[in-house]
């Protein structure tokens, strides 16, 4: 029971006044207490829809979820993202009561409050609004770009690359991207289609030439193709997304996809459903797009990338190249623990790079982002025509997810989105289809998700995107 209390008075201390809602859907603010440590404080961002829940839990995305009138349960993953963790949780008022398999070492409790953040004021180039956010998150640095009218108009830095040296963050500081990842290979992959180098819609087995989808019933009636992996509809599992020590032997793709055998940490991936019957999150998706990216490409992936897109688009701070080259280093912030202290390693080595592993700036994924913008409204083809970068924001029609871009209706806005969490590092890009304004976050904290989403809300007030807008009154 103290316990009980002790998470309740933090979670009062760190929630925003609110009023009475019901349903699950929404954010929500919780708080693990462990026996011994700091609390522990991260994010629910609940999707419902017809039962079924989507969104992100600890900055990653839900894996399965259902919901039925007051419990709800969710597939994710566990604190330092080792493992599978199923959350059951019962809905009382503006509470989430939550019991966790899995979550951390031994079953758990803990205990969400419904936040909409609407306390939140101030500027966010103001380091007086943003270093308290800073602390009570326990996030050392943070780096910021802004998007208005098809531009950056603004790029903050804020806190420590590294707690041990004191380095400062500065804009030019390099973070991992995460699964942000992700949307940039989506868009070299679109860029092969587009070449004619293969189809959107073909079977991905007639792409592949090293490693093949393994046979299965579930592709009896349908296979699996390009746009399903970018999507998250294929129906094949998804990775443990915890990297590799600095030093330690990398699997190439065709092992990390087999998985089982060291040196991959993989269990592999398996289809474990019929194709395009339902969305779960796919790291092994995107690395199997990847290897048909290369394969029909012949050239490395990270080669790509820069050829097709950093270099055209002016990314000159970005690379795939795993491991970090020696050159780069010096500019990398390092990671931290959810109490943000430096983690045993400066970071974990990503041999899934189209999953997980970018280096890059908030300056370098705004120009990325201005790029998808501009492209939509037909006044750029650098990279993509306008109508295959649309296929980036139209989603596919299983789940929330385009080829590449998770989509988003918020207030009277659609945005197209990516969120990012690796070993250390938590990412945000978000932005609109046609008004010209987005924001990319990035932070060296496990507990990076917290803070992120009260810089998106400063920055949302302040620019005042429609995000905040409500409906026009009938009539």
């Amino acid at each position: 029971m103290r316990k009980f209390c002790v998470i309740c008075a933090l979670l009062f201390a760190v929630a925003s006044p609110i009023r009475a809602q019901t349903g699950i859907a929404g954010r929500w603010r919780a708080v693990w207490l462990p026996p011994a440590g700091a609390p522990q404080e991260f994010t629910l961002d609940l999707k419902v829809d017809d039962g079924a829940v989507s969104g992100t839990a600890l900055g990653a995305p839900i894996r399965e979820g259902r919901v039925d009138a007051t419990s709800i349960v969710l597939k994710t993953v566990s604190l330092n993202r080792a493992q599978e963790a199923t959350l059951t949780g019962q809905l009382s008022g503006d509470w989430l009561l939550f019991s966790a398999v899995g979550f951390v070492p031994v079953p758990t409790h803990f205990i969400a409050r419904r936040d909409t953040l609407g306390a939140l004021t101030g500027s966010v180039s103001d380091a007086a609004v943003v270093q308290p956010l800073m602390k009570r998150a326990n996030v050392p640095g943070l780096s910021i770009a802004i998007i208005q009218d098809f531009k950056i108009v603004s790029t903050l830095a804020y806190g420590v690359a590294d707690v041990e040296t004191s380095a400062p963050v500065t804009t030019d500081t390099l973070f991992q991207a995460a699964s942000i990842s992700k949307a940039v290979a989506a868009m070299a992959s679109l860029k092969a289609v587009q070449e004619g180098r293969f189809a959107l819609d073909q079977n991905i087995n007639t792409i592949l030439k090293s490693w093949k989808v393994p046979d299965s019933a579930f592709t009896a009636e349908h296979p699996v193709t390009p746009r399903m992996l970018m999507s998250h509809t294929s129906g094949m599992g998804d990775f443990n997304g915890v990297g590799y020590s600095p030093g330690a032997p990398l699997p190439n793709v065709p092992q990390l996809l087999e998985g089982v055998r060291p040196p991959s940490n993989q269990p592999g991936v398996r289809l474990e459903r019929p194709p395009f019957t339902a969305f779960k999150y796919s790291g092994g998706g995107a690395m199997t797009e990847q290897l048909a990216l290369t394969d029909a490409v012949g050239k490395p992936f990270a080669q790509i990338a820069h050829e097709w897109i950093f270099s055209p688009i002016g990314m000159t701070r970005s690379t795939f190249e795993q491991p970090l080259p020696p050159t780069n280093q010096a500019q990398a912030a390092r990671a931290h623990d959810r109490s943000g202290a430096r983690m045993g390693d400066p970071w974990h080595v990503f041999a899934e790079q189209a999953a997980g592993g970018l280096w890059t700036t908030p300056s370098d994924l705004a120009r990325f982002t201005i790029e998808v913008q501009l492209s939509l409204l037909g006044k750029s083809s650098r990279i993509l025509s306008k109508p295959m970068m649309r296929e980036m924001i139209i989603p596919a029609g299983v789940g929330p997810y385009a080829a590449g871009f998770e989509i988003t209706k918020q207030g009277e806005g659609w945005y197209f989105m990516h969120t990012g969490h690796n070993w250390g590092f938590h990412a945000e890009l978000i932005a609109h289809f046609a008004k010209g304004y987005g924001a990319v976050v990035m932070t060296n904290g496990d507990a990076g998700d917290v803070l992120i989403r009260q810089i998106l809300q400063l920055i949302q007030q302040q620019y005042k995107w429609d995000a905040l807008d409500a409906p026009l009154p009938p009539g």
